[in-house]
């Protein structure tokens, strides 16, 4: 596990000359008003050269074609629905710019956020992704930081940390105490807003695409720092994270979704053959917990 660094004073007017600017890659499926707020935001947060890329993995693109048309960015069309590591993958392919980002069109961009990270992507050389502080529409900072988790730590939060969320298997997973506001090394960073340096991104193969949604940043983070690369968190840049507005109306296929990318990659991380009862435990509990969350959402 990747010991926190401290953190550095920040830049006290940051110099965003960016060669090549930046490629924004939003992954859409038949988005609402929620996208125009992600473009019009986005506009305030750099000063540098954005090439924007909306990854469109639904069946109507009208909204995805006019906001891009207004923000002068364009729409990938991918013919079907790739999941979040897939439609990111596909909107990254033929960048030539230094820096991507890959975000959920319900983010909302503080001025000057992403100019703030690609601030701190200079003061952290070895950094392969970056994350801002994400906040939640009441204001709250959102746990999107986070260390890799053990087993212990994964099992404790996975069945506690809805009905004892201040237990200590999800404080230590999540890590909201004293490092909320620091500027720190993590395990891995949310997908829905990250700020990633290309070289390192192609050198992992980019996101793995077995993973349709979910997971798919943990197992990024998980990578690039075995790769050598740092996953740097940056509560100083700040976006509000709307938060799941394409599926609150159905969230039975969302909460299936995250148990079985839950389940894959728990799965990988115990492979070895004798770990075998492991694997058989983590299923079984996972089920439970999956149709606990159903019976709930209905």
């Amino acid at each position: 596990m990747t010991t926190p660094s401290p953190a550095p004073a920040p830049d006290p007017a940051p110099d965003v000359a960016v060669p090549g600017g930046v490629r924004v890659i939003s992954i859409v499926f038949h988005p609402g008003a929620e996208l125009a707020d992600f473009t019009r935001s986005l506009a305030a947060a750099t000063s540098a050269p954005v090439e924007l890329v909306l990854v469109d993995n639904g069946a109507d693109g009208a909204v995805a074609d006019r906001v891009a048309a207004e923000a002068g960015g364009r729409v990938l069309r991918t013919g079907q629905n790739l999941g979040y590591g897939g439609g990111a993958n596909a909107g990254a392919r033929g960048a030539d710019q230094d820096w991507l980002v890959v975000a959920n069109p319900d983010v909302v961009w503080e001025p000057g956020s992403l100019d703030t990270l690609l601030a701190a992507a200079r003061r952290h050389p070895t950094a392969g992704a970056l994350g801002p502080a994400l906040l939640n529409e009441d204001g709250s900072v959102y746990p999107s930081a986070r260390e890799l988790p053990s087993l212990t730590q994964g099992v404790g939060h996975a069945l506690l940390g809805r009905v004892w969320p201040g237990n200590p298997w999800t404080r230590a997973y999540q890590r909201r105490q004293e490092s909320a506001g620091t500027e720190r090394v993590a395990g891995w960073l949310s997908g829905a807003c990250l700020l990633l340096r290309r070289e390192a991104f192609e050198a992992v193969g980019g996101f793995d695409e077995d993973y349709f949604m979910f997971f798919e940043d943990v197992d990024l983070g998980e990578r690039l720092t075995l790769a050598g690369w740092a996953n740097v968190y940056v509560p100083s840049a700040r976006v509000v994270h709307v938060g799941g507005v394409s599926w609150k109306a159905k969230p039975a296929r969302m909460i299936s979704a995250h148990h079985a990318s839950a389940e894959r990659y728990l799965h990988r991380r115990y492979h070895r053959w004798y770990e075998w009862p492991v694997r058989a435990a983590i299923s079984v509990g996972l089920k439970v917990r999956e149709r606990v969350e159903l019976r709930a959402a209905r």
